[in-house]
């Protein structure tokens, strides 16, 4: 792995944990063993680091959603829903960096950078929300939110005990809601798969 791999693996699981507001580029140059000096030649400031970060999060998830969006095409409308949805909440337990980028920013992290949900988050809302037919924006952000949190978070069981997704239980039930939260929200016919 080259340097600027290693620096950018490093800031990402940084920004994921502490947000831009709470990582310095000292606390990036340490984690990755290297000086400041190092990391601002091989990817900049903090800033650019930041908007490197993000870009790659936004070509893994953009990329996720166009397998899925392919390999649900020709699929009846209602099964289409629900395995668009599947895939979304597989990509973001696989890769819970990326919801709890996504997470800080919404809370007014990195609020001197503007414009990364117009090149970031727009592009990925167009490319579904009109999947299950007609103008679904709302929907596609309910999915997200909570596939977001679920992901970041889990849920608490009857005895308060966090259950994330790697808890098998907690995410076949959490995958349960969500198709029944989607079922109903778009009124699709039948019962959820």
């Amino acid at each position: 792995m080259s340097q600027a791999e290693a620096i950018l693996k490093v800031a990402t699981q940084l920004f994921a944990a502490l947000g831009y507001d709470g990582t310095s580029t000292r606390q990036i140059a340490e984690a990755a063993g290297l000086n400041i000096a190092t990391v601002n030649y091989h990817v900049g400031g903090k800033r650019e680091l930041y908007l490197a970060v993000m870009e790659r999060a936004h070509q893994a998830e953009r990329g996720a959603l166009e397998r899925a969006i392919a390999e649900t095409e020709g699929a009846d409308p209602v099964s289409r829903v629900h395995q668009l949805a599947d895939r979304y909440l597989d990509f973001c337990v696989d890769n819970p960096e990326v919801p709890a980028l996504w997470m800080h920013r919404w809370l007014s992290d990195a609020g001197d950078i503007t414009d990364l949900e117009r090149r970031y988050v727009s592009p990925l809302v167009s490319l579904v929300k009109d999947i299950g037919g007609g103008d679904n924006e709302m929907v596609v952000w309910s999915v997200v939110w909570c596939v977001h949190g679920f992901a970041k978070g889990g849920i608490l069981d009857q005895d308060g005990r966090r259950r994330t997704a790697g808890d098998r239980a907690a995410l076949r039930r959490f995958r349960a809601h969500l198709h029944l939260m989607l079922h109903r929200t778009l009124g699709l016919p039948g019962d959820p798969p």
